[in-house]
Parts: structure tokens; sequence; C-alpha cells
């Protein structure tokens, strides 16, 4: 790693100005780091950072990480990507590209420089899963050619080169499977099942639950992750993951949407549509290794979580 001449650590977050990228810098900042916010504003927005611009010690650069990047950092978080499906699904192509040649990039940089790397991968890599919960010995079951494949196969691929670039140039990594997160920040309409439902509940719209709702996912809040990545970040080198991170409580879509409409007081009704292809009927992390590695778990549970979501929300649309 990179030694220290009596300056604060320099980080840099690519993504810095999405949802998770936005409380990452916030955290950092607070724990007296230099922070370098990279982003491109694809999905990320000036908005999420616009209160961190005046801080001296926080830095915004406007950047794509599938050009290389030269900067002198000691960590990096590498957390450019979009990560809804509307989203990365709008041009794949390029969802593709910046999870890998992304990765590239930023891999190359850790290297030149001697910096610690930290990947944001994702759950997907898990598919529509046959075991349950999921450990993180567990290979997936993905389809390389379906319309989630440019994410999901981007960032399967992202973690081989992490581990390449570990094995083959001693590279000191992090590798984070990211679970369902959501919280303030999140975009009103990136197609996700929590923005979804807030939304449509605060306009009276009709929640919509995509086949019958029995399918599981879990909820973690934006600040527990978050916890989760730089408690690992720190530890020692010897375990470079991949590490789960994320809610190991377990909610059916539809129990979603009911306490959503409480939450809200809402009058919107539950309409059914057809599942969208290769959905994940279950997902649930296996966290063990995160409890025993990081002394973590998630604290914050799903209705304190959510009603301050909604706050968010409602405070938008004002």
């Amino acid at each position: 790693m990179s030694v220290h001449y009596g300056y604060d650590k320099r980080v840099l977050v690519t993504g810095g100005a999405g949802f998770l990228g936005s409380h990452l810098c916030e955290k950092l900042l607070a724990q007296g780091c230099d922070v370098l916010c990279v982003d491109n504003y694809f999905t990320g927005s000036k908005k999420n950072i616009v209160h961190l611009l005046d801080h001296p010690r926080f830095e915004l650069m406007r950047h794509d990480v599938t050009f290389p990047l030269y900067v002198e950092v000691d960590e990096i978080y590498n957390l450019a990507c979009p990560a809804s499906p509307i989203h990365y699904q709008h041009d794949p192509v390029q969802t593709t590209k910046t999870s890998v040649h992304g990765a590239i990039n930023m891999l190359g940089l850790a290297k030149r420089v001697g910096a610690r790397i930290l990947q944001a991968s994702t759950s997907e890599v898990y598919g529509d899963p046959t075991v349950h919960p999921q450990p993180e010995e567990y290979w997936g079951n993905v389809n390389p050619i379906g319309p989630r494949s440019c994410y999901d196969e981007g960032k399967r691929c992202a973690e081989t080169l992490f581990f390449d670039y570990h094995r083959q140039c001693k590279l000191e990594i992090k590798v984070v499977r990211i679970f369902n997160t959501y919280g303030p920040r999140m975009h009103p309409q990136d197609g996700r099942v929590v923005s979804n439902f807030i939304m449509q509940a605060l306009r009276g719209e009709p929640i919509t639950v995509y086949g019958q709702g029995d399918q599981t996912r879990s909820f973690c809040y934006v600040d527990d992750l978050v916890d989760g990545f730089i408690r690992f970040m720190a530890t020692p080198a010897e375990y470079p993951g991949p590490l789960n991170l994320g809610n190991p409580g377990e909610f059916t879509i539809l129990e979603l949407a009911e306490t959503v409409i409480r939450l809200t007081k809402s009058a919107s009704k539950i309409i059914h549509k057809p599942l969208p292809q290769d959905d994940p009927k279950q997902r649930k992390p296996d966290i063990s290794k995160a409890k025993a590695l990081l002394d973590w778990a998630p604290q914050i549970a799903l209705e304190e979580g959510l009603s301050r979501t909604i706050n968010y929300f409602t405070a938008l649309a004002r």
C-alpha cells in the first residue's frame, strides 16, 4: 500500500455522485479523508453531492472510467456502473464496458500508485440462485445472453479481473457483493422496487407487483452498507473477498408493497403484471463471513429505513 507522509488518506470514489457513492463520500470526509469523487453523471447527479462541494477536503471530477485516469491516491472504491435494470439496459454495451474497461483502468491505476482497491460487485453474480441463502462460495446460476447479462456478466468479469490482478500483480483488493440496498438519494425513476413502490404510493397510483409477489428480496439500508464498505477496506490484506454485504431479513415483494402503502398512508391498490425475464425468485445473503471478519451486521430495520426513504422522496416532490 502507499506510504503516508503526514497527510490525510487520499481516497478515490468512482461513481461518487451516485446513490451509494455520495453516501460513501460523506462518510469518508467525516473520517478525515481527502476524497476525490469521479462521475460521468450517467446515473449519478451533482444534486447528490452539492452539499459537499464547499468541503475543503472534497474534490469533484467529471470523468468516464472507461477511459484511463491518472491521479495520485491511496485507496480506490470502484462504484462506477449503472445498477438498476432500466438504466443498465438502456445502453447494455456501455454497461459492460463500464464494468470491464472500468475495472481494467482502475486496477491499472491501483497498480501504478500502489493503492488498495475495493470493487463494488453485486448479488446479481448469483443470478437466479439454486442455493438459498447465497454464500460467497456459490458460483451462481446466470444467463449469459439475456437482457440482464450486460450487468450480471459485466460484474462477474470485473471480479475475475480483480482476482487476476491480485494473483498476478500482488495487488491489494477487496471485492464486495452488494445485495439490494435502498435509502435517500435513490433515483426516483430507477425502476427498482423500493423507489417504484414509494413513488407510486406517494402519487396514489397502483402499486405494480410482478408475478404473484411471492418472490423474495433482502433490503439493506444505505448507511449499514457504507459502514460495511469502510470496515472491509480497513481489514488486513489476507482476505480479498468476495464478501456478501446485505440484510439477511427476507421479505416477499407483496409484503414490501403492503408495508409501503401502510407507511405512506396511501390509497394505492396493488396490481399484478407478468414477471420480467430472468428475474430472480429469491435473494438473501449469507453474511456469516461479514459478521466474523468485520463484526458487522445491519442495524436499521426495514420500517425505519423505509420511513427515512419515504421522507426523502416526499421532500423531493415538494
